[in-house]
């Protein structure tokens, strides 16, 4: 019983569009805060009519949790796609218009052209003169941004463990790139891949890996 109120709760609270009677695209974006990698956006139109019990803000899931509702949402979303940003593009523009350009990319590749985009977040830069509106925490209130939150980070954390094989020296298979303890430590230790982010705050002295 417990676990059926859970859900149900979660159903109530992600709506299923916020403008009806149009493909309405929602976006969301992953690593943002990381110190190496790119960042991660995706776009997905789902039906009007789409419910999952576990569909949520990505943030809050299990990663078996999550990686089953992007099996389930590639297979029922209208359209979707994802796009990545990497770190020197990241250095170049800032990460905020990283994460714009990666959900341009994303909404750019559709299939099937939105006439509402729903953007997690309180920014956004226009795209295609097609409207569309900023919602705070939005990946916990819309069913299309959370699954775009779901998208973004599966494939994320895919793409970072690809890379830690290539530099197992950081764990990104544990922090995908996230400023922990351990990888400040390994940064500290062996400095700085091909992958990190320069233009954050990674140490204050900044090597290269001699890999």
């Amino acid at each position: 019983m417990q676990i059926l109120k859970a859900q149900s709760v979660i159903m109530r609270l992600l709506k299923s569009f916020h403008t009806p009677g149009m493909p309405e695209a929602g976006c969301d974006e992953a690593g943002r805060g990381c110190l190496a990698g790119p960042v991660f956006a995706a776009s997905v139109i789902l039906p009007e009519d789409y419910h999952h019990p576990l569909l949520n803000d990505s943030k809050k899931l299990t990663s078996r949790i999550r990686e089953k509702l992007r099996t389930e949402i590639e297979k029922h979303a209208i359209a979707w796609a994802v796009a990545q940003v990497d770190n020197l593009k990241i250095d170049e523009l800032n990460i905020l218009r990283a994460s714009i350009l990666a959900m341009h990319q994303a909404l750019d590749q559709l299939s099937v052209c939105p006439a509402h985009i729903l953007v997690d977040g309180n920014r956004f830069f226009p795209f295609r003169n097609i409207p569309y509106t900023c919602i705070v925490k939005g990946d916990g209130i819309y069913a299309s941004i959370a699954a775009a939150s779901v998208l973004a980070k599966t494939w994320r954390d895919e793409y970072m463990l690809r890379l830690h094989k290539e530099f197992g020296c950081y764990a990104w298979d544990r922090n995908k790139g996230y400023p922990t303890v351990r990888h400040r430590e390994a940064i500290a230790r062996y400095g700085i891949s091909a992958y990190h982010r320069r233009s954050f705050s990674l140490l204050n002295q900044q090597l290269e890996c001699n890999f």
